[in-house]
């Protein structure tokens, strides 16, 4: 088999600098054999993606064959993989009989070993997202405190910026606690990647009023309220399905159910306005001429609806920084999932989640984290 540049099979140290991970280059492992499209996709927006960030290095995993293409890049490191988790493959088969795919060997990246760092900041990658969910909490197990991952992405609102919702699917059943600690894990990707010290926090309920929802919802709530009052997080209180739009909050939490049903209604309305305005100007000449008025503005509605431009759901409460693209990205909307993986490695969410989640757990009645030992962390010297 041809030799491709720089395999790595080891973790490989990270030079230290004054970035808030302590490292002056923020290193990617990418899965590029994930999703619907393969390196077809994944290479083409690993190579925008170092072109954008000069002080961002990456480590493409997948079949030797698909990363030839790849050979010679600056700042790109390929690393073979034997195996390759297919969307429709169960989790029983991701875990136990792929022990070599390109997914699992890209989220062992983030993983340091006894006594050396882990190769990389964070991974990304656009596979099926049952198995990435398993995968990644086999090889890197939950921090302290925290029961269960979640998967949290953005949304647009009408204030022209986004709205960051948890959990979208991985948690069909969620108790209160489950819910805080949502909650918490939220208000840290948001303070890292958007910039927001004190993101407001909505739950997701069908109504505003404290005494509405389920038992579980209402106990969440005061769960939320106590975390609020001890100035853990900034609780907002109840909110319900449209203010995820409206952007009444930045952050809003619920159940994995709840959250999966919300985001795929949203992608439904947003794919028919768009077919709808479509059909509308293309009726006759009349409507094309008035299209043909009205471009600049269409081009600019598109450009907000644009679901590519949200990808890069952020696997949250896990030893190790894990992104999920959606398994039908382009090379655009793949790229958007690794500028977000880039933000959140830049701004220590890693860090700031452990630190948030203790302190949280710690202050309420009844809560006990015995394990106080920190999150993975990337060190070293070149």
């Amino acid at each position: 088999m041809q030799r491709l540049t720089t395999f790595l099979r080891m973790p490989t140290p990270i030079p230290m600098s004054s970035t808030s991970t302590g490292a002056s280059v923020i290193r990617l492992a990418i899965d590029c054999m994930g999703g619907d499209h393969g390196p077809s996709v994944t290479l083409p927006a690993a190579k925008a993606f170092l072109a954008a960030h000069p002080r961002a290095e990456v480590i493409l995993i997948g079949l030797p064959d698909a990363l030839k293409p790849a050979v010679g890049w600056p700042r790109c490191h390929l690393l073979p993989a034997s195996e390759v988790v297919s969307m429709g493959d169960s989790v029983e088969v991701a875990l136990r009989r792929k022990k070599d795919s390109s997914m699992r060997v890209a989220i062992a990246q983030v993983k340091p070993g006894a006594d050396v760092a882990a190769a990389a900041h964070a991974c990304v990658s656009a596979g099926n997202t049952g198995a990435l969910m398993a995968v990644a909490r086999y090889v890197l197990k939950t921090l302290e405190g925290i029961d269960r991952p979640a998967i949290a992405a953005v949304l647009p609102n009408q204030l022209g910026t986004f709205t960051t919702v948890l959990d979208l699917g991985a948690n069909v059943d969620c108790t209160a606690e489950h819910l805080l600690q949502f909650a918490v894990m939220g208000s840290a990707l948001v303070a890292a990647v958007d910039g927001k010290e004190n993101p407001s926090v909505g739950l997701l309920n069908i109504g505003e009023e404290a005494i509405k929802g389920s038992e579980t919802i209402k106990r969440a709530g005061e769960l939320l309220r106590a975390a609020s009052t001890s100035g853990h997080i900034n609780f907002y209180g109840n909110v319900e399905g449209n203010d995820i739009f409206k952007g009444t909050t930045d952050l809003v939490v619920c159940d994995g159910f709840v959250g999966n049903v919300a985001l795929k209604t949203a992608e439904g309305v947003a794919s028919m306005m768009s077919n709808i305005i479509k059909q509308e100007f293309t009726r006759n000449v009349f409507t094309r001429m008035a299209a043909l008025i009205a471009m600049p503005v269409l081009k600019h509605f598109k450009a907000r609806m644009d679901p590519r431009r949200y990808g890069g759901g952020a696997l949250l409460g896990l030893r190790g920084l894990v992104f999920k693209a959606h398994g039908s990205s382009d090379a655009f909307a793949f790229e958007q999932a690794l500028n977000r993986a880039f933000e959140a490695a830049s701004h220590g969410l890693l860090e700031l989640a452990h630190d948030s989640i203790l302190s949280t757990l710690a202050s309420l009645p009844g809560v006990a984290v015995d394990d106080v030992s920190g999150p993975a962390q990337i060190s070293g010297t070149a």
